[in-house]
C-alpha cells in the first residue's frame, strides 16, 4: 500500500484526496492518504506528497504554528527520489521555497500573474507528461470529514475536454517566468509553459483536482509505486 501525504495547508485539499482515490482505482493500486496537518505527520513512511493550491503567503503564515512547511521541505530534501505534485500555490512553494533554501523547480514563478479572481478562466492545455493510460473510473463521493468539510462536486462537462486535451482550471493562477524555465516543460497553454517537471517534482499552475481527468495524480502514484518497488 502506498502512503501519500496531502499537505493540509489550504485550497482544494479534499478535492485532491478525491482525485487520488480515483487515480488509485484507475491504476488498481491501494493507497492511504495521510492528511499532514503538523510536522510530525510528515514521516519517513510517505511515498509521495501533494502540495495543493491556495494563497501562498497565507499558506506560509498558517503553517508556522505547527512547523508543517519546514517539515515538508525537509522531507523533500531527504527523499529527492520520491514524487511530489504541486498545483497552483503548491507550484509556488516548489519554485520559490523559503529564503535560503534552493528551489525544487528550475523555473522562476510569479504569484497571481494572470490577474485578480475575476480573471480566472478555464482552457484546454496540452500535456506531454509520460503517464500510464487508464479508463476513467467513478468513485463514491466522500462524505463530510470530522471538520464538516466535503469535496466539491466536479462538473461532469469537464470530461468533454478529455478528447482534445486537459481541461485546465486557472484560478488567480501564477505564471512561470518563461525565460527562466530550465527544467522540462510538460504542459503548454498555446506557447506558454504552464507545467514543468524537475526530477520527481511536478509543478502546474492550474488545478487538475477540479477536473475528471486524473492523469497528474496517476503520474504521482505511478512514480511512487516504481520507487517503492525498487526500494
Amino acid at each position: 500500500m502506498l502512503r501519500v501525504g496531502l499537505a493540509m495547508l489550504q485550497g482544494a485539499r479534499h478535492e485532491h484526496a478525491e482525485a487520488l482515490r480515483g487515480a488509485a482505482k484507475e491504476l488498481h493500486l491501494e493507497i492511504e492518504i495521510v492528511e499532514c496537518r503538523r510536522a510530525d505527520h510528515v514521516d519517513e513512511s510517505l511515498d509521495a506528497l501533494v502540495l495543493p493550491g491556495g494563497e501562498s503567503t497565507t499558506m506560509r503564515i498558517a503553517s508556522r504554528y505547527e512547523s508543517l512547511l519546514g517539515a515538508l521541505f525537509e522531507w523533500m530534501d531527504t527523499h529527492p527520489e520520491r514524487p511530489v505534485l504541486g498545483t497552483c500555490a503548491g507550484a509556488i512553494l516548489l519554485a520559490a521555497p523559503e529564503e535560503g533554501r534552493a528551489p525544487y523547480l528550475a523555473a522562476g514563478i510569479s504569484r497571481n500573474a494572470w490577474g485578480r479572481q475575476r480573471e480566472s478562466f478555464e482552457a484546454v492545455v496540452d500535456v506531454s507528461l509520460d503517464v500510464p493510460k487508464a479508463t476513467y473510473q467513478e468513485t463514491e463521493p466522500a462524505g463530510r470529514d470530522r471538520f464538516a468539510h466535503q469535496p466539491l462536486e466536479v462538473a461532469s462537462q469537464a470530461a468533454s475536454a478529455l478528447k482534445e486535451g486537459f481541461p485546465g482550471v486557472f484560478i488567480r493562477a501564477p505564471r512561470f517566468d518563461q525565460a527562466s524555465v530550465e527544467c522540462t516543460p510538460v504542459v503548454h497553454l498555446g506557447e506558454e509553459v504552464v507545467g514543468v517537471l524537475d526530477g520527481k517534482k511536478l509543478g502546474v499552475t492550474f488545478h487538475p483536482e477540479l477536473t475528471l481527468d486524473r492523469r497528474f495524480h496517476r503520474w504521482l502514484l505511478h512514480e511512487a509505486n516504481i520507487t517503492s518497488e525498487g526500494a
